[in-house]
């Protein structure tokens, strides 16, 4: 790993760093005092300014100011760095031919340089998903409600596949709707989707209309917590909610 606050007016320390780093295939970063050009399917300049430059390996470009998330210049995946120092600036080019497209960063001052390696990490876990909340309650369906018993999921329906469908001690059918955080109205909607679907599948009526010799179907929503509306519209309905976290608190 290199970091290097750069000092050099001729830029030269700046530039066999840069070297060195594609060399090597390290990420790079510099921040300092620039202006930005892009020529390709259009054209673009940003005026001198403080900006960070980053430069991946794969040959991805990001500019970025001091404000939001996304860079304001950039190139994708597959370019190519070059880096040379003309008319007492560093310029930083990022190229490539299909489309032609380049983008040029030159640097009157370069404050600060970081060349890294940087390996793993690239195959994303995610946790607390719906996914997560789907395999507690497969795992231990008592979280839902004592006597509940999962039968499928993603059970397909005209509404679309249900998360878990299952039925209560009593065997009555039961969908269940997971939502990995807060939710509001929508989510209930969905639900009511979902069991109008199976109802009609089953031909049967709500859990109130239901006779002796047809089931009723109840509709549970679980997530972790819902609003005001959500709750009343639940109540509405004869659904219920069960707070539940995508995975177990510490």
């Amino acid at each position: 790993m290199t970091v290097t606050s750069v000092h050099d007016p001729s830029h030269r320390e700046a530039l066999w760093e840069l070297e060195d780093a594609f060399g090597r295939g390290d990420l790079v970063s510099l921040f300092g005092r620039c202006t930005v050009s892009y020529e390709g399917r259009a054209a673009s300049d940003l005026g001198a300014g403080d900006r960070l430059l980053v430069l991946k390996p794969d040959g991805a470009a990001l500019v970025h100011t001091d404000e939001g998330r996304q860079p304001v210049n950039w190139q994708p995946p597959g370019s190519e760095h070059h880096a040379a120092v003309r008319e007492g600036r560093l310029r930083v080019r990022s190229t490539r031919s299909n489309p032609d497209e380049t983008l040029t960063v030159r640097f009157s001052d370069v404050h600060q340089l970081s060349a890294m390696a940087v390996t793993g990490g690239r195959d994303l876990t995610l946790h607390g998903s719906e996914e997560d909340l789907r395999t507690r309650i497969v795992e231990r369906p008592e979280l839902v409600e004592p006597g509940f018993e999962p039968r499928e999921t993603e059970r397909p329906s005209s509404a679309g596949p249900m998360d878990v469908f299952g039925v209560d001690a009593d065997g009555t059918p039961v969908v269940v709707e997971l939502k990995r955080r807060r939710v509001g109205p929508d989510a209930v909607g969905q639900l009511a989707r979902y069991v109008r679907a199976l109802r009609e599948e089953l031909g049967v009526g709500d859990a109130g209309e239901a006779d002796d010799d047809s089931p009723a179907v109840r509709g549970i929503l679980v997530a972790p917590s819902v609003t005001d509306r959500a709750a009343e519209r639940l109540a509405d309905r004869g659904f219920d909610h069960v707070a539940l976290e995508p995975t177990p608190e510490e």
